[in-house]
């Protein structure tokens, strides 16, 4: 019989969490007629207002033809239009529309809500400890090559890595 207890490794706290951020992020933003997908169009849009397609999909990390789909279906609601680059005719900038723009602070403000409840029982300098850890774990991810001339050897497998250890001081800070 296996174990079916979730696992407390690293890759697996961050997985479950950001799963289950997005299922309750889902659950709550389909009252204002927004996906999560949607929301992320808007978030990087918000940021970079005027942005072409290809822009886009490299600002998001997926392809230029998904993100394509996404903004398809994002123009035809009403979310998003797309303009005429004026130094080049082939080129379309993506802007917000004033539809979009009136839902981004509920957005803004359920978002606070989730992450709220996520960190509930967590005291506010372990929050800060949770949120500098995962930013040194994303630059050290993101500041990496993973060519093989530059990827270092897997560290010693047999005990937690001082980033669990962090996470686990988190979370049992939380019970």
């Amino acid at each position: 019989m296996s174990n079916t207890a979730p696992s407390n490794t690293l890759g697996a706290l961050l997985i479950d969490s950001a799963r289950l951020l997005r299922q309750r992020f889902d659950l709550r933003a389909r009252a204002l007629g927004l996906t999560r997908a949607q929301w992320n169009v808007l978030s990087h849009l918000y940021r970079n207002e005027g942005v072409n397609q290809v822009g886009l999909a490299d600002l998001m990390e997926i392809e230029p033809i998904t993100v394509g789909r996404q903004l398809d279906r994002m123009e035809e609601a009403g979310w998003i239009a797309r303009r005429p680059d004026p130094a080049d005719r082939r080129v379309r900038r993506i802007f917000m529309t004033a539809q979009a723009q009136g839902v981004l602070d509920h957005m803004r403000e359920l978002s606070r809500d989730i992450y709220a409840e996520a960190l509930e029982g967590i005291a506010p300098d372990t929050r800060d400890l949770l949120m500098s850890s995962l930013a040194q774990l994303r630059a050290n991810l993101s500041d990496r090559s993973c060519n093989s001339e530059s990827a270092r050897p897997l560290p010693d497998q047999s005990g937690p890595d001082q980033s669990e250890e962090v996470l686990r001081k988190v979370v049992s800070a939380g019970n």
